[in-house]
């Protein structure tokens, strides 16, 4: 226990360090300037991703990070362990992106304008009209240059079996025309949610797969896509 708190203290205490910055970010959101906002929103958070692990004295092994194009916003699509995924994507892959959240996250404070300033898009998972337009807002996004991050089980497979991927989780690709990079994370649920406390030590791996093309793509093809993205993701995880 005494490990789990000093962890949770240590990031909310960097965090905490970050609210001058914070009112810079948003005064730059408030003027219109978005490429200054831009620049410092993803030098900030990857720092806070990284100090995550450190806080919890994990590491993180990434391969494939050359697949991941550098000329275009794409669609992150990948397996769901635990609440240490998003700091090990944001931390580790080297690309500015940003992700849908359930609308939960958008009410916890200083967190939440943190994650406005990423350009996050909130989904209330319970109302099928907000949902999808909150997945079109997100495509709008990517064609504006934000890279997201979709994991299409819809909750933490806590190192269990993972849970079937939704289809519609999907739509936001095709919508935005965006390649899906496909991903596979391994180990995060060691990290807190195996024994419900934070373990220190574990080791994080994530290995980045081939982009796939969506543009073009008949109505036929895109229904294929789901099944195709989950055998590559999860076909050899332990």
């Amino acid at each position: 226990m005494f490990d789990t708190t000093k962890a949770f203290f240590k990031v909310l205490f960097f965090m905490l360090g970050q609210t001058k910055r914070l009112r810079v970010v948003k005064k730059l959101d408030k003027e219109g300037n978005f490429a200054e906002r831009d620049r410092l929103v993803n030098e900030i958070v990857p720092s806070w991703a990284q100090y995550c692990f450190k806080a919890t004295g994990a590491t993180v092994e990434v391969s494939g990070l050359e697949k991941i194009p550098s000329d275009t916003a794409v669609v992150f699509i990948g397996n769901h362990q635990g609440i240490m995924d998003i700091p090990a994507l944001f931390g580790y892959l080297g690309k500015p992106m940003t992700f849908v959240a359930k609308a939960e996250l958008g009410k916890i404070p200083i967190l939440s304008d943190w994650m406005k300033m990423l350009q996050c898009t909130f989904i209330v998972r319970n109302n099928p009209r907000k949902s999808i337009q909150a997945i079109k807002d997100a495509a709008e996004g990517v064609r504006k240059g934000y890279s997201q991050v979709i994991f299409p089980e819809g909750t933490r497979s806590k190192g269990g079996p993972h849970n079937e991927f939704k289809p519609g989780s999907f739509k936001l690709a095709f919508l935005s025309k965006s390649p899906i990079v496909p991903f596979t994370i391994e180990g995060t649920y060691k990290i807190y949610e195996e024994n419900k406390k934070v373990v220190p030590g574990q080791h994080v791996k994530i290995t980045v797969h081939d982009p796939i093309n969506t543009e073009g793509l008949s109505r036929e093809q895109q229904n294929g896509i789901p099944a195709m993205v989950e055998k590559i993701v999860c076909e050899n995880l332990a």
